[in-house]
C-alpha cells in the first residue's frame, strides 16, 4: 500500500456497523437478559447512521477507491449500502420479536450485523483478496444463525449451508489462485489490463471457479442446493436474512467483476456473458419449476428466491453490453429486498402457519395481513405498480438491448408461469372459508413490518423514474 488513499472515512458505514457489533457484544455480556434489547437498539442506530453516511458520501464525493484500490466507493457500493442497511432494520425488528428474552439475544443482533457487514464488503470489493475475505465474513455469521435454534431442523439447515459454502469457498479460492497466476495481480484494474493477453484456458478456468463463490451467496445455479433446506430449517427471521442480505452483496460483487477485470476479455475465448446468460436461464427456470407444487410456505419462498436470482443475473450478464444493466440491477435489488422481506414478515407474523392450507380463510380474520401478503407475492411476480415490476422491465430491456432477446422472452415466460404457485398460496387465503376459532395470532412487530414492506414496495415502484435516474450513477 502507498498510503495515498488509506482513508477510513471512505468505509464509514462499514466501520459504524463493525463498531456497533463489537460494542454490542461487549455490552451484552454485562446487561441482564431483560435489557438485551438495548443491543438491538444500538444496531438499529448504527444501520440508520450508515444509511445517512452512505447517502451524504454519495452526494459529496466522486467515485473513488480506498486502501490501495482494494475497496471501491461508487454507485454500486452506495446502493448496496443503502439496501443492505435499510433491509437490516426490518430484520432487526423480526429478530427482536423472535428472540426477546432468549439467553443469546445479543448474539442474534451481533451476528446479523456481521452478516450485513460481509454483504457490504462483498459489494465494494475491488481486489480478489478482499472478495475472498468478504466471502468468509458474509458466510460464517449465516452458518451460525441458521443453526441458532439448536433443534433438528436448524442443525440440518446449518450443516447443509456450511458444507456447500465451504466447498464452493474452496472453489473460489482456487479461482483467485488461477487468476493471480494469469494476471500476476489481484487488483481489478491491473487484472483488466493484463487478463486479455493471458492464456484463455487459464483465465476461463479461473473465472468459472471464482464465480462459484458469489453465485453461492446469490442462491443461483449451480450454488443453489442449500437454499430450500436452509430456509425451511432456519427460523423465519433468519431465513429472511439468508435470502436477502448475502444476495445483495453477491450480485453487486458479480456486477463489479464482469464490468471490471472481465470486461475486456475476448468473448471468443472467454465467453463469460453467454455463460452468465445460460446460468440465468437455468436458475429462473429451475426455481419456478421446483416451486410449483411446494406445500411448505418457507420452501416455496426459498424456490422463489432462486427464481429471482435468475432474473437478477440478466443485467449482470448484460454488463458492458447494455447501458441499462447497472441501473436495472441496482433498482431490482432494492425492489426485491423490500418485497421479499415483506413476504417473510408475514410468515414471521404467523409462526404456526407452516403450510399453504394453514392460511385458508385468513382474509376473513386478518385482512390487513393478507393484503400485505397479496402485495408482496404479486410484487415478486412483477405486478405493477410494485418495485419488482419496474425492476424486471428494466432487466428485460437490458437483455434485449444487449442482443439476448431470447433470454428476455424466457424470463417473461417464467414470470407468467410463476403466477401459478403464488396463487396457490393466495387463493385459499383470500377465498377459502373461514375456520372456526380465532386462528393464529399474528406477532405485532412482524405484522407491522409486513405492512411497511408492502407499502415500501408500492412506493418504490411509483417513484421508479427519479430513483432510476439516480442509479445511473
Amino acid at each position: 500500500m502507498t498510503g495515498v488513499d488509506e482513508n477510513p472515512l471512505a468505509l464509514l458505514p462499514e466501520l459504524l456497523l463493525a463498531g456497533s457489533a463489537v460494542l454490542g457484544l461487549l455490552l451484552g455480556a454485562w446487561l441482564p437478559r431483560a435489557r438485551q434489547w438495548l443491543v438491538g437498539l444500538l444496531a438499529a442506530g448504527a444501520c440508520l447512521a450508515g444509511v445517512v453516511a452512505a447517502a451524504v458520501q454519495a452526494g459529496l464525493a466522486a467515485p473513488t477507491t480506498a486502501f490501495g484500490g482494494a475497496f471501491a466507493v461508487d454507485a454500486v457500493t452506495t446502493t448496496a449500502r443503502i439496501v443492505v442497511l435499510g433491509a437490516a432494520l426490518p430484520l432487526l425488528v423480526l429478530v427482536a420479536g423472535a428472540s426477546r428474552g432468549h439467553r443469546r439475544e445479543t448474539e442474534y443482533y451481533v451476528l446479523l450485523q456481521l452478516a450485513a457487514l460481509g454483504a457490504l464488503m462483498l459489494a465494494g470489493a475491488a481486489d480478489l483478496l478482499t472478495l475472498a475475505a468478504a466471502y468468509l465474513l458474509a458466510g460464517v455469521p449465516g452458518y451460525a444463525l441458521a443453526g441458532f435454534a439448536r433443534d433438528a431442523r436448524g442443525t440440518e439447515a446449518a450443516l447443509k449451508y456450511f458444507v456447500v459454502g465451504a466447498l464452493l469457498g474452496v472453489v473460489l479460492f482456487t479461482g483467485v489462485t488461477l487468476l493471480l497466476a494469469a494476471g500476476r495481480a489481484t487488483g481489478y484494474p491491473a487484472l483488466r489490463a493484463v487478463l486479455p493477453e493471458a492464456p484463455g484456458a487459464l483465465v476461463t478456468a479461473g473465472l468459472v471457479a471464482l464465480l462459484a463463490g458469489p453465485l453461492f451467496k446469490a442462491g443461483a445455479v449451480p450454488g443453489h442446493f442449500w437454499v430450500p433446506d436452509a430456509v425451511q430449517g432456519a427460523s423465519p427471521p433468519v431465513a429472511a436474512l439468508l435470502t436477502t442480505l448475502p444476495k445483495v452483496g453477491a450480485f453487486a460483487a458479480l456486477f463489479r467483476l464482469v464490468s471490471g477485470p472481465f470486461a475486456d476479455l475476448p468473448t471468443d475465448s472467454v465467453p463469460w456473458s453467454g455463460l452468465l446468460a445460460a446460468l440465468a436461464a437455468a436458475t429462473m427456470t429451475l426455481g419456478n419449476l421446483a416451486a410449483f407444487f411446494q406445500d411448505d410456505v418457507r420452501r416455496l419462498l426459498a424456490y422463489s428466491t432462486i427464481s429471482q436470482a435468475g432474473y437478477l443475473l440478466i443485467p449482470v450478464a448484460m454488463a458492458g453490453r447494455s447501458e441499462l444493466s447497472q441501473r436495472a440491477l441496482l433498482y431490482y435489488l432494492a425492489g426485491y429486498a423490500i418485497t421479499n422481506l415483506g413476504a417473510f414478515a408475514v410468515v414471521c407474523a404467523l409462526p404456526g402457519a407452516r403450510r399453504l392450507d394453514d392460511y385458508r380463510g385468513l382474509a376473513r380474520r386478518r385482512p390487513a395481513l393478507v393484503g400485505a401478503l397479496l402485495v408482496c407475492l404479486l410484487g415478486l411476480v412483477g405486478t405493477p405498480p410494485t418495485a419488482v415490476f419496474l425492476g424486471k422491465l428494466e432487466a428485460f430491456g437490458a437483455a434485449v438491448d444487449g442482443g439476448h432477446a431470447w433470454l428476455a422472452a424466457l424470463a417473461v415466460a417464467n414470470t407468467v408461469a410463476s403466477l401459478f404457485y403464488y396463487l396457490r398460496w393466495l387463493a385459499p387465503a383470500l377465498l377459502g372459508p373461514a375456520r372456526p376459532g380465532a386462528g393464529p395470532n399474528p406477532g405485532r412487530p412482524a405484522a407491522l413490518t409486513a405492512y411497511a414492506a408492502a407499502l415500501g414496495s408500492l412506493a418504490l415502484g411509483l417513484a421508479g423514474g427519479p430513483v432510476l435516474a439516480l442509479l445511473d450513477g
